[in-house]
Order: C-alpha cells, then structure tokens, then sequence
C-alpha cells in the first residue's frame, strides 16, 4: 500500500515505520495519524511482522503538532478521532513490540508518542520537549499517566511545568530513554534490538508484553502470569526451544 506521509518497509519479520514529512521535521497531522493507525494495527494483525521500528525521516523524530496545516480535518465528521486521540489509538493497544529510534528532536507529540512506545533508542543529538505549558495547552498521549512511570513524579513535574528541552545524556539519566547512541549507529542499534526480540517466539513476545503493561495489582499479576505460562508451555515453540536447548541448536520459532 501507498503511503503520503510515512514509509513502510518490512525485513526479517521487522517493520520500520518512518515519519515522513521532513520539510516539516516530520509534524504530526491527521492524515500521518491515520496513516500510521492503519498501518500499524493491519500489520499487527499480520504473521510476517513481529516487531515495529519508529523513526523519523531527515534531520528530525517529529516535531509535535503542525500548527499549518490545523485546517486538514476538513469534511471529517465532527465525531471523528482528534489528531491526539488519533495518535493515541494508533499506539496504546498494539500487541508487538514498538522501537522508537529517535533522531533529532522530539517536541510535543514527538516526544509524547515515544512514551507509548515500548523501547526508546535515541540519538546523541536527539533533543526532548514538552512545551505544553508555554503553549498554553495540556499534555496529551496519555502522557500525564506515562511520563511519571519513567521519570518519577517530580521530575515529570519539572519537565511539563517549566517547558525545557532536554538533551539525550539527560533524557539517559532520568530514564526517559533506554538507550544513547552515535546518531550514525541510531539505525543498526534498532534493528539489531528488534531482530533478536523477533527472532524469539511470538506468543511469549506479545504475552510478556502484555504483561508488563497491565500495570494492575501484585495478586492480579500473579495471577496473570500463572495464566500466561500455562498456556505458553503447551505451544510448540516453548517445546522447540527446550528441544533446542537440549541438542544444542539454534531454535525455529514458527509462532504457534
């Protein structure tokens, strides 16, 4: 399928998404929403994708809203999805694994989508803001509920209330990225990550993630865990990777 405003190309069961609106450092409008929606919940319906990449084109991730083209809702029904709410749907409830590979800055919603990404990989020169509060605005992206899980209360409180930008060794620091790297090796290092992580057995991928995110009480993830390995052991692949482990071999994980 064609795209306008993002690239799509899928190797070794990874897909790299990238942002691409570069004359506009790569500015969030309605139709790269829906575009990056469409995309990322049909391929996460699809066996030959098992992990996603996220990055932008050009010399910038995304640089939040594109207050210029703020007219682009045009003929949209009135009840139809905000570019915030858009964005958010595009993201929350994807089953794979989502590699943010941020280059450059990451402003606004740049920055807050990465935060509904799974793994953050950032550029030495990525820059990272919240400008919210000089603009005006609100934070969105669920960020609010987001930012303090990575950073902690009153660093999230700092980051929002005062506006700054922020460079990738901080962005390191408090945690709001995983990993820093040379901006020539961003690339490699996200594909590196996403090839082992797709190169495991699915279900176990998608239910540990799962797991991760149900951000519910100990009992409940006791609970959910228990579920999880019960069925997990019963799948062939949990079976092939303990044959694999005793003839010493490298394991083929088909999924099932």
């Amino acid at each position: 399928m064609t795209y306008n405003t993002i690239n799509v190309k899928t190797e070794n069961a990874v897909t790299t998404v990238t942002l691409n609106r570069p004359d506009r450092l790569n500015a969030l409008t309605l139709e790269l929403a829906d575009e990056l929606y469409d995309v990322l919940h049909e391929l996460d319906q699809n066996d030959e994708t098992r992990v996603f990449v996220i990055t932008g084109e050009g010399r910038g991730f995304c640089a939040g809203a594109d207050m210029g083209t703020q007219t682009d809702d045009k003929g949209r029904p009135s009840n139809a999805p905000t570019l915030a709410e858009r964005m958010h749907q595009a993201l929350v409830d994807i089953e794979k694994p989502v590699i943010a590979a941020i280059n450059g800055v990451a402003v606004g919603g740049g920055c807050t989508m990465t935060l509904l990404c799974d793994i953050r990989l950032a550029a030495e020169s990525a820059r990272f803001q919240l400008p919210f509060t000089k603009l005006g605005i609100s934070a969105e992206l669920g960020s609010t509920f987001l930012l303090p899980k990575l950073v902690g209360p009153g660093k999230a409180m700092e980051l929002v209330l005062t506006s700054k930008m922020i460079d990738s060794a901080e962005a390191l620091d408090i945690g709001l990225i995983n990993q820093r790297v040379p901006d020539d090796e961003l690339q490699a290092t996200a594909a590196e990550m996403a090839s082992l992580i797709a190169g495991f057995p699915p279900m176990s991928v998608r239910i540990n993630k799962a797991g991760l995110k149900l951000d519910a009480d100990m009992d409940a993830q006791f609970r959910h865990e228990n579920m999880a390995l019960s069925v997990l052991k019963k799948t062939e692949d949990a079976k092939e990777a303990a044959a694999a482990f005793r003839e010493k071999r490298t394991p083929v994980f088909t999924g099932r």
